[in-house]
């Protein structure tokens, strides 16, 4: 897969809101599929595709821990599809590496 095939799939993926919703939820830190769900008013089988998305776009890793699906946010995937993206159109502005945000937080450059 191409960079560029890689970074479509990366925007796809980011394009419906509960995805992105997802994203922000795993932010925290892992969560269950089944957690996850209870996060929102659409069925388990809804999130249990926009979970599979996110994955194939490589933007969650999951786990198995005995019955249960165990997902993660996929920081580095995240920052590199957007970050190769931002630096193509705005190649003037400086993307911070290595800094991870947290609110309230400042980062390393401060």
């Amino acid at each position: 897969m191409t960079e560029a095939q890689d970074e479509a799939g990366a925007f796809r993926a980011l394009a419906d809101p509960t995805r992105r919703q997802i994203l922000e939820d795993l932010r925290g830190g892992e969560l269950a599929a089944g957690e996850i769900a209870a996060r929102f008013a659409i069925s388990a089988p809804s999130i249990s595709r926009h979970l599979g998305v996110l994955k194939g776009a490589g933007l969650v890793t999951e786990r198995r821990e005995g019955n249960r699906i165990l997902y993660t946010l996929a920081e580095d995937r995240l920052a590199t599809s957007i970050g190769r993206f931002l630096s193509a159109v705005c190649p003037e502005q400086i993307v911070l590496r290595h800094t991870k945000w947290r609110p309230g937080a400042q980062s390393e450059d401060s």
